[in-house]
């Protein structure tokens, strides 16, 4: 059996061993979602018993760090020592470099040791094609550490330290930030403020509506929201993507698409077809993985996000994903909007906003030298710029003329719908084949139409530069500069 060659240095512990055999599912998987379903049940009694109401800061950190690497440890191994080695690297540097520089080193050390782990992991032990590895948690610390590295940088004082005073975090603040229970297997990013917000019971988030309304305000501005409830409609949402991948993944293969006899014998609009079928069958486990981590957080009482004008808890402060406007996206940036939104948010703060040259470019080629070391995923991001500038270019001078009535912006969602969806895919083929032979593989069998269409249509459109649509776009309202952004100030979104 496929579990009986997995290497229990390499996947942690082999307590499990019995039941990866008899559910015939490879030994980390298994690790994984029992150790996210035990963080789940620890979520809620860190909640309960270890709320700030009843404990100090300090026990609340010390729990949640020696949960999570407990947990790290049993579904990596020894291979969790490198959460520790790139912590603490990072945090020296914090230490002895100046505000002026800092972030520029976190950024160099934190992503050079999470990509050398990489490389070393497919190409030299090759441990590559397991599904759950020691670099997934790193790649979410590397976010954490930049992302702090940043905030102090840019002379955001961290809200819980006395006025006019600035600190870096101690080093259990530290740890239990980048390595708590919660998140240390799959996430989400958080902001270091609203971390410790959560734990020391002084959250920074109240919606506008909210904070004007004054039955709304009196009605809760005494007690802290329950999560119960959301976090049973996300784990109905986990049970549900988990069905549907365990039922239609298989039926689906995306292999297929570079199948000789399929190409031969199919015509390219059902070749289209199951292309979209086909990648729309890989979703629903980044959806249950997400959505059980965004649940995990919940229970713990970590990402509530203030009130809606009717009054109703928001718990949407850390999410990951928003499932409906991924399906129904009718363009490239709205489905990057709102797929891995964490990670797109720290995008666009430590490169697009920064970058002066070519800053989709930029933000592209970080995101994959940060997703890993398969040229599947440099193939992915290289397309996706080049789809990006021919999206933004066909929305800049296409849309307005849908504008006029409401059957014509009608039409003109359900082509962008379909077009985003079959861009998408085609973009996408390369980040699951992972190699290059079979990625070109299918370029060629669709004559690479979809990159030359792009490039045709962004040299062709005009669209004028970055610094002139910032000049032109309007000021955020209040309620805007109140929603989540992970530093209590201006909402973030996707490149």
């Amino acid at each position: 059996m496929a579990t009986e060659t997995v290497s229990p240095a390499c996947t942690g512990s082999s307590l499990l061993q019995p039941i990866s055999e008899i559910i015939n599912l490879p030994l980390d998987q298994v690790n994984f979602v029992v150790c996210q379903l035990f963080a789940l049940l620890t979520a809620f009694w860190f909640r309960l018993y270890l709320h700030p109401s009843k404990t100090s800061p300090f026990v609340r950190h010390v729990v949640a760090t020696l949960l999570g690497f407990y947990f790290a440890l049993f579904c990596f191994g020894w291979y969790a020592l490198h959460f520790l080695v790139q912590s603490g690297l990072t945090y020296g540097i914090m230490i002895l470099t100046g505000v002026e520089h800092m972030h520029k080193y976190c950024l160099v050390v934190a992503l050079g040791y999470l990509s050398f782990c990489q490389i070393t992991r497919v190409y030299v032990f090759d441990y590559g094609m397991y599904s759950a590895d020691f670099t997934g948690p790193m790649m979410v610390i590397t976010q954490k550490i930049t992302s702090l590295a940043f905030e102090i940088h840019d002379g955001k004082k961290l809200i819980f330290f006395k006025p006019d005073t600035e600190r870096m975090p101690s080093l259990l603040e530290y740890f239990s930030y980048n390595c708590n229970f919660m998140g240390i297997l799959a996430g989400p990013t958080s902001s270091y403020n609203d971390y410790i917000a959560f734990i020391e019971g002084t959250p920074c988030r109240r919606s506008k509506d909210h904070q004007t309304n004054g039955k709304t305000n009196g009605r809760h501005k005494q007690t802290d929201p329950s999560p119960n409830i959301e976090v049973v409609r996300k784990l109905a949402t986990c049970f549900f993507s988990l069905m549907v991948f365990l039922s239609v993944c298989k039926v689906f293969p995306v292999e297929r698409n570079i199948d000789d006899d399929f190409i031969a014998t199919t015509p390219f609009y059902a070749q289209v077809v199951y292309l979209y079928l086909s990648m729309l069958t890989t979703r629903p486990k980044y959806y249950f993985v997400w959505t059980l981590a965004d649940a995990i957080n919940n229970a713990a009482g970590f990402g509530f996000n203030g009130y809606n004008s009717d009054g109703s808890p928001r718990w949407d402060l850390i999410s990951n994903l928003r499932i409906m406007d991924i399906e129904f996206a009718t363009s490239f940036k709205m489905f990057l909007d709102n797929w891995n939104i964490q990670t797109a948010h720290w995008l666009k703060r430590v490169c697009y906003e920064r970058c002066p040259y070519n800053p989709t470019a930029a933000t592209f080629i970080l995101s994959a030298m940060w997703h890993g070391a398969y040229p599947g995923y440099y193939l992915t991001f290289l397309t996706g710029i080049v789809v990006t500038l021919a999206a933004r270019a066909m929305r800049h001078n296409v849309r307005p003329y849908f504008l006029g009535s409401p059957s014509h912006k009608l039409l003109y969602d359900g082509i962008t719908w379909a077009g985003t969806q079959i861009a998408i895919c085609y973009t996408v083929v390369p980040f699951v084949l992972l190699s290059v032979g079979p990625s070109m593989k299918f370029y060629r069998s669709w004559y690479f139409s979809v990159h030359i269409g792009c490039v045709l249509l962004a040299v062709a459109l005009p669209v004028k530069p970055r610094h002139l649509r910032l000049k032109e776009a309007p000021v955020l309202s209040h309620q805007d500069s109140t929603s989540t952004d992970g530093h209590c100030n201006q909402k973030t979104k996707a490149t």
